[in-house]
């Protein structure tokens, strides 16, 4: 038995291990797939233990790699440890942008400081939009935001690390007397000529009105006019009630009174939430946002993709480590937006 494993390996087969995909585990750690098994290939020569069973279609554990698992996670959190126990100064407060008090990232957040000691500060703000929020994370006014990565220009994804956390379902936010309001679920062939309110107009939000845009063309979906930037929920509501428009919202959304939020349905349009922070950024409020991230993810199937028709540009699944072909895909969804009920 070696004593001197490089942690690279033990953070390789972890991933792998938490993922059961090799893929998603090597978008995880910003790695080649070819890389990623090259290492789990050399941590089972070292150990002289098969940790995985391979086949085309699954990934699974051995009973050697289901006993080193436990071990693994301990030894990089010992790493983790001593690591921030050496850093020059105590950590400065990390500003998180989440949006909304509510949904993924909120949630993430509240995770989070469950985590971390009473001396490490994390946060928030709530400034929705992903585009806005990139340029304020890399010139260091804010340390972390959440939404759709492939959205952002390439120039602007540069100097940005990013962790894949949820496939969002989508849904619609409805005035109670819409005819559609009393309806369970909205298929998507319903919104036919209706006008949804999709964030046009405001340069903060340009990477969700580009989903909304990409989702509503060819379905007879229009988009409502551009309207200058709302700040804060209470604005929001107000100015959704007063203009009475129909919204493409999430399924985790705030309340607006005198509205209803249904899901969308035939197929499931998804929307990719990523994490977002400035390349480089060291901090144990980061680390602890991340394994928040991948715990709730992984408790709750945030990353799993519906077992009916389901629609995600390709862009957007390769930034989510989604495989073309798999799950719903196969079934009649579509990875890249152009399949059967997309």
């Amino acid at each position: 038995m070696p004593y001197d494993i490089d942690p690279r390996l033990l953070r390789a087969f972890t991933a792998v291990a938490e993922e059961l995909h090799f893929t998603r585990a090597a978008a995880r750690l910003y790695v080649a797939q070819q890389a990623l098994s090259r290492d789990v290939r050399r941590l089972e020569g070292e150990l002289g233990a098969q940790l995985f069973v391979r086949s085309t279609r699954q990934v699974a554990l051995t009973a050697e790699g289901e006993r080193l698992l436990p071990y693994a996670r301990r030894v990089l959190a010992a790493h983790e440890d001593l690591a921030a126990a050496f850093r020059a100064e105590p950590a400065r407060p990390l500003v998180v942008d989440v949006g909304a008090p509510v949904g993924t990232a909120h949630r993430v957040l509240a995770e989070a400081r469950r985590r971390v000691p009473e001396s490490c500060e994390l946060v928030a703000r709530f400034h929705s939009g992903l585009t806005g929020a990139a340029a304020a994370l890399a010139a260091g006014r804010l340390d972390v935001s959440f939404g759709r990565f492939a959205g952002l220009p390439a120039p602007a994804r540069a100097g940005l690390d990013h962790q894949p956390v949820r496939l969002e379902p989508m849904a619609v936010l409805l005035r109670a007397d819409h005819p559609l309001a009393g309806v369970a679920a909205v298929p998507l062939g319903g919104l036919a000529g209706e006008i949804l309110y999709a964030a046009a107009g405001n340069p903060h939000t340009a990477e969700w009105t580009d989903l909304a845009a990409r989702l509503f063309d060819g379905r007879g979906i229009a988009m409502a006019e551009p309207f200058p930037e709302i700040e804060g929920a209470d604005e929001f509501v107000r100015v959704v009630r007063k203009r009475g428009w129909s919204v493409l919202a999430s399924t985790e959304f705030i309340e607006v009174p005198g509205m209803v939020l249904r899901p969308l349905v035939d197929p499931v349009p998804l929307s990719p939430v990523g994490m977002v922070w400035r390349r480089g950024l060291r901090h144990p409020g980061l680390d602890a946002l991340r394994a928040a991230a991948r715990e709730v993810g992984a408790r709750e199937g945030w990353r799993a993709l519906p077992d009916v028709d389901w629609w995600l540009p390709a862009a957007d699944g390769a930034a989510m480590g989604v495989v073309r072909g798999a799950g719903a895909a196969a079934r009649g969804g579509a990875a890249d937006g152009a399949g059967p009920g997309a």
